[in-house]
Parts: C-alpha cells; sequence; structure tokens
C-alpha cells in the first residue's frame, strides 16, 4: 500500500502500511511509519518518521517531521521541522521548528516560530515568529508576534500581547515590554543597569577614560531652581496599584533643559534622566557648602578683629584709669586742704 498511486515522483523512499500512498509527481521524500505522509501527491523534499507524520500534507515542500502524528495537520506549510510526539499539528503555517513533545501543537496559521522544549508554545495559534525555548514557555500564547521566552514556564503570563520577553520570568500580558527573573530585591554592591531606545542594557560609567570636554558644572545646575516636583500615579496598566510616585513630568523638564530628557524613538519625551539631576544636586549642595565655609571664614576674621580691638581697648583702659585715679587723689587733697583753718 506504500506508494501506490505514484506516476513520475523520484527518488521517495517508504517504509510502513499508507505511507507516500497519494503520492503522483511528488520526489525526493521519505516516509517512515504507518500513513506517514499519506496525501502528499505533488509535495518535494519532505521527510516524515513515525505514525501519520505528515499525513495530511499534499503539496507542500521542504518539512521534516519526526514523532508521532508530527506535523500531522499540515496541508501547505512549508519548511517546517519538528521532532516529538504530537509536535506542531499544523496545518498551513511554514518556516516554523518545534522539538518537544506537544510542541506549538495547536498552531494553526502561525509561521516563522521556533519552540524547544515540552509544550512550549502549546496554546499557539497564529502568532509568528515567537521563540519559546524550555518546558512549557509561552504555553498559554495564543496569537502574540516576535515574543520570546526562555526557561521554565518562562512568558506563562502571556496570550495575545506581542513583542514580549521573559527570561525566566512569568511576565505578563502587555505589549513591548520585558521581564527579567531573578533580578528585582537582589543585594545591593552592584551597578544600576540602564536601556537606550534601542533595548541596549549596560551600566552607566563614570571612569575618566570614557570621557571627554570635561569641564566644572559651576553654574549648569541652576536649572534645577526652574524644575517643578509632582506627586502623581502611573495608568493602571502600568501600575496596578496606583501608589503614589514622587517625581518629575519629562516635557515639563524638555522646556527648562532639553538634556534633561530621555527621549523615544519618535523623539518625544519619555523619561527624566534623574542621575543627571542627582549630580546637579551634588554640586548645588557643594556650591552652598563652599559658600557656607566661605561665610565661617569671614566671621572667623570678624571675630578675630574684635578680639584685637578688645585687647587694644584694654590696653587703652589701663593708662586712663591711671590717670583718672590721679585726677580723683588731687581732688580729694584740694578739698582737705581747703576745709582745714
Amino acid at each position: 500500500m506504500a506508494l501506490t498511486g505514484n506516476t513520475t515522483g523520484d527518488l521517495n523512499t517508504t517504509t510502513g502500511s499508507a505511507a507516500l500512498l497519494s503520492n503522483s509527481t511528488g520526489s525526493n521524500n521519505t516516509a517512515t511509519g504507518t500513513s506517514a505522509l499519506q496525501n502528499n501527491t505533488t509535495g518535494n523534499n519532505n521527510t516524515a518518521s513515525g505514525f501519520a507524520a505528515l499525513q495530511s500534507n499534499t503539496m507542500a515542500e521542504g518539512n521534516t517531521a519526526m514523532g508521532y502524528k508530527a506535523l500531522q495537520l499540515n496541508t501547505t506549510g512549508e519548511r517546517n521541522t519538528t521532532i516529538g510526539y504530537q509536535v506542531l499539528v499544523n496545518s498551513t503555517g511554514s518556516h516554523n521548528t518545534a522539538t518537544g513533545d506537544s510542541a506549538m501543537s495547536s498552531d494553526t496559521t502561525g509561521s516563522s516560530n521556533a519552540a524547544y522544549g515540552y509544550n512550549a508554545l502549546a496554546s499557539n495559534l497564529t502568532g509568528n515568529g515567537d521563540t519559546a525555548i524550555g518546558y512549557g514557555a509561552l504555553d498559554a500564547q495564543m496569537s502574540g508576534d516576535f515574543n520570546i521566552g526562555l526557561g521554565l514556564f518562562a512568558g506563562a503570563g502571556v496570550t495575545t500581547a506581542s513583542s514580549v520577553i521573559c527570561i525566566g520570568a512569568s511576565g505578563a500580558d502587555v505589549k513591548d515590554s520585558c521581564y527579567i527573573g531573578n533580578v528585582w530585591m537582589q543585594p545591593g554592591g552592584s551597578q544600576a543597569v540602564h536601556v537606550n531606545s534601542d533595548g541596549k542594557l549596560g551600566a552607566q560609567v563614570s571612569s575618566r577614560r570614557f570621557k571627554e570636554d570635561i569641564h566644572p558644572m559651576e553654574e549648569a545646575s541652576a536649572t534645577l531652581y526652574g524644575l517643578k516636583p509632582v506627586t502623581f500615579r502611573y495608568e493602571r496598566e502600568i501600575d496596578r496599584g496606583g501608589t503614589q510616585q514622587l517625581g518629575l513630568v519629562a516635557e515639563e523638564v524638555a522646556v527648562i533643559n532639553p538634556d534633561l530628557v530621555i527621549r523615544d524613538k519618535e523623539g518625544k519625551p519619555h523619561s527624566v534622566r534623574y542621575d543627571q539631576v542627582h549630580a546637579m544636586l551634588l554640586n548645588e549642595f557643594l556650591k552652598e557648602h563652599r559658600a557656607f565655609i566661605e561665610e565661617q571664614r569671614k566671621m572667623a576674621e570678624q571675630q578675630n578683629e574684635i578680639d584685637a580691638l578688645k585687647a587694644e581697648l584694654r590696653e587703652q583702659r589701663f593708662p586712663i584709669q591711671k590717670v583718672s585715679d590721679k585726677m580723683e587723689l588731687s581732688e580729694s587733697v584740694t578739698k582737705v586742704a581747703t576745709h582745714n583753718p
């Protein structure tokens, strides 16, 4: 019953009942297992190994399916690679790679996905360009595109959102977001991590060897006096708890000093460079401290002058007192002489 319908197909290899049963002109196919590539007619360069592997394939090309019912429902999807039990039970999606028991087992039209691990991308139906590596990675996703889940149940909280990155974390169904496990609440002793508008992570550096055109800040920090601190709450999709926050409004800061604002890819104000604000606060503090020290110095000099004047007055008071005493004695003698008969 294998290859019974073949007419002009070349270089096909079959092993198993009904393997490549319907093939007519398809070439370079290999089918091993009962019903493997059973309905293929014109598809070329396919490899199916396992019961009902690529069973529904008709004319799609370049697929590799290894395992029980691997790619069983695929009809026209091309260049898919699967290894495992009921992997990528797919209909028309192309360029997918799935390895692991039930990986991408629900996929219908999703393309260009990569799933490695048990139940990885198991619920995906139409999502494209997703990457799931690990047991249960992105297993609840149904339609999101360009998501990445790395680790045990990584991305378990993602269902329909797109462009979500989850590394060792379940994440949430929020588009254009990134979640990394084992970072929050870690002990100190390390540098803060910064990210730019291109998504590049890095630590802020302070060494002179990374800098040029260095000058004292001087009056550049005077911008601080124009800033308007506010209290606020983030929108619910950012902070469900609605915790009261303290800070600045980027658009208002941009009017006062554009260099204190971080902008998005469209050039719109996105955040405030609070690290720069801290440096400016330090400069203002040091300016006030230097002014205080100078005032203390002046006061010390003035006190020294006062002390010197006091000492001089004391020195001058002694001869004056002597003259005064002599004058009082002279007056007393005169009075005594006047009263004697």
